[in-house]
This record gives structure tokens, sequence and C-alpha cells, in this order.
């Protein structure tokens, strides 16, 4: 199965000298496409930074990563917007939404960023909404929404490019237990659909969920439930 993700001696220091801190000590992992993956791990873990790495959002000190087989370790800044802006989709414990724009300009906003013209992502925007289960919340704004609503558009947001991954950081973190059941069976419903989805998380019983699972410590690989076939020949 083609791979979504390969790092390959990922490591991050932080610092210099006697105050340097080594956040990830050489982390290979592989990721198929399509799979539903946990990353766990207690706070301190490396889990926020590899995930910051995967997304996009920083750079390795050492080691290589592939996304969809395209080097992107090296990439300048500029390349490295564009991949997360086509490539990546985010979802974030905070929603990171836009008060003061609509339901919809925040679905649109992706979009926006790479040209599309008006009409196709306005109607994309909708379609997307429809998806996650607000069709009818478009022309509200996200303070008149409730928390599982506001995930719901973030999720749509987060897929308004067609990313080939969906990153998510503690999802359901900001969500009572009820809601939070409900955002994940959403994250469950796209990866039948053929998303590939990371969900980064503290709580075993969620990454319970993932097809997948994990674990980080001390800044390595502690537990890794399974690899996708073919890794071990590609390794």
């Amino acid at each position: 199965m083609p791979l979504a993700i390969e790092t390959r001696g990922i490591t991050k220091v932080y610092g210099t000298g006697g105050t340097a801190v080594q956040a990830l000590g050489g982390i290979d992992l592989r990721v198929a496409r399509g799979e539903f993956l946990a990353l766990i791990g207690p706070s301190g873990s490396g889990k926020s930074t590899l995930m910051a790495i995967l997304g996009c959002l920083d750079r390795p000190t050492q080691g290589g990563y592939l996304l969809d087989g395209e080097a992107v370790d090296g990439l300048c800044g500029a390349d490295l917007a564009r991949v997360r802006n086509t490539r990546i989709g985010f979802v974030f414990q905070a929603y990171n939404l836009l008060p003061r724009a609509s339901v919809l300009r925040n679905v649109e906003l992706p979009m926006l960023y790479r040209g599309v013209p008006r009409r196709e992502r306005r109607q994309r925007a909708l379609e997307l909404l429809e998806q996650v289960g607000l069709p009818d919340q478009a022309g509200r704004f996200p303070g008149q929404l409730s928390g599982g609503q506001k995930q719901r558009v973030s999720i749509a947001r987060a897929l308004a490019n067609r990313p080939s991954i969906l990153l998510a950081d503690e999802p359901t973190g900001a969500l009572d237990s009820h809601t939070g059941s409900g955002i994940l069976e959403l994250f469950r419903t796209l990866n039948a659909e053929g998303n590939t989805v990371i969900l980064v998380t503290h709580d075993p019983s969620i990454a319970a969920m993932a097809r997948r699972r994990v674990e980080l410590r001390d800044g390595r690989i502690a537990l890794d439930t399974g690899a996708p076939a073919g890794a071990q020949e590609r390794a």
C-alpha cells in the first residue's frame, strides 16, 4: 500500500550547548494512505513536536520526512506553506475559527488562499457543511455555535482543499463526552471514505478508537500496534 508518511531518524533539539533539550530522539514512522492512527503519550513525550513536523509547521533537526513520496524536510518556507495549504488538513482543540467571519467564510478560507474561484469555493464549502451535518449553519458566526458545532466547522475547513492527511490535535479536549463521541464518529466516517487520519491525544480510551496506536515516551516510539504492509522492506 502506498505510504502517506515516511520519516527516517527524525530528531528535534531545542536550544544549543548546555541548554539543549532533545524533544525527539530518532523517529522512524510509516503511515499508509487511508490509515487511522492515534499518536498518544504523556505531556513531554514529544507528540506535539512530532505533529508539528508531520504538519510541516516545524522542521526536524536531523532526519528525513517524505509526504506522499516527496521529501519535504528541506523545503523553503514558501514551499512548506504550499504543502500545508494543499495537502494537510488541521483540526485543533481550540477550533481556531475567525470569530467575525461566517461559518461559510471560515470553511472557504483555505480555498481562498489557494486561489480557488469564488463560485467553486462556495459550492465546495456548502457541500462540506452538509457532510459534517451543518447544512443550515452557513450564515451563522462561530460565537453562535456550540463547541461540537465549532469543531465540525473546523473539520469542514480542514477538508476544504482535499488534503491527503488530516491531523487532529486533541480534537475532543474541549468537549463533553457525548459531543466528543460524535466528533470521533465523524473522524471514523471520514477515514472510511478514504481519508488518512492522525489523531493526537493523551487519552487511551480515545486512542483505542483508532485502528493503530503509536505511543511516544521521552521522544521515542515506545509502542506501535502495527506498521503498514511493506514498511519493513522499505526500512
